[in-house]
């Protein structure tokens, strides 16, 4: 059996955090705020962090990351701020039969943010997938498609089949790449069909082996598919900032399992074109 010493040397280059919060329990601007814009912003540079895709409940967050422009340029970090649904928990579970959530959605593209336009829309639950037929679902992924906003959608593999059903040239990137554990044949099934989708992958099932290098299947999707995926944090409560220097350094050890070129496309390349952020070296 393999140990560290046989281990690869981790990818040493720039990350595109492609799923960031920075939600109201990591920083309430009118109460506590546990982690303030420059820990944030100093937490990501420590880790090599050099673009995010940042998106928080509420929008406020992002908003802050966006407005602190001095502290992004000494970190060296590119903001790529997306409009989250979610005004509240409850949202979760209701936003795709709100109409207020389009009037939301539509009201914060309109005003946008320090670091400019907002370029998506998410991330996003939907917990039974027949809820992407609702409504509001269908609004904002025609509207997606219409503004070439990228999505970032948190759902199985069935919404994701009805969510492009109604915006086929939608560019979305598949949070988790389906976090239920959604085989490999059906992840190669859908990126087949669907060319613009990618897929994100933090707490994706089977996509390490015990050591903390790439399985075998997704090192073959990888090679397979290196231009369709991405990587992120998920910072969604904040243990996952506390862990932010492990995380980081995890997708860093399993990236070190491909070969160069086809590591650094998927820790940073992808989501760098994807919103035409410039490589920083």
């Amino acid at each position: 059996m393999a140990g560290p010493a046989d281990a690869a040397d981790p990818y040493r280059g720039p990350l595109f955090d492609a799923h960031l919060h920075y939600n109201v329990e990591a920083c309430d601007f009118r109460a506590a705020c546990p982690y303030p814009v420059a820990h944030v912003y100093a937490t990501l540079q420590r880790a090599g962090v050099r673009a995010i895709l940042a998106n928080s409940r509420t929008n406020e967050g992002t908003h802050a990351l966006a407005a602190a422009g001095d502290a992004a340029r000494a970190a060296g970090i590119t903001v790529v701020p997306f409009v989250r649904l979610y005004r509240n928990r409850a949202d979760y579970t209701g936003w795709f039969a709100d109409d207020s959530i389009t009037t939301m959605v539509i009201d914060e593209l309109s005003k946008g943010s320090a670091a400019g336009a907002f370029r998506g829309l998410g991330e996003f639950h939907l917990y039974e997938a027949a809820n992407a037929d609702a409504p509001v679902a269908r609004r904002l992924m025609r509207l997606a498609q219409e503004r070439d906003l990228v999505v970032l959608a948190h759902v199985d593999d069935d919404a994701i089949e009805r969510l492009l059903a109604h915006a086929p040239q939608a560019r979305l990137i598949w949070a988790h790449t389906g976090i239920g554990g959604v085989p490999v044949a059906r992840v190669q099934e859908l990126f087949e069909r669907h060319p613009r989708l990618m897929g994100e992958l933090s707490y994706r099932p089977g996509l390490t082996d015990g050591r903390g290098g790439l399985s075998p299947e997704w090192r073959a999707l990888f090679m397979r598919w290196p231009g369709r995926f991405v990587v992120g944090s998920d910072t969604w409560v904040n243990a996952r900032w506390d862990h932010y220097d492990v995380l980081m350094a995890d997708v860093r050890r399993w990236l070190g399992d491909l070969p160069p070129p086809v590591a650094r496309r998927i820790g940073w390349a992808n989501a760098a074109e994807l919103f035409g952020v410039p490589s920083p070296d």
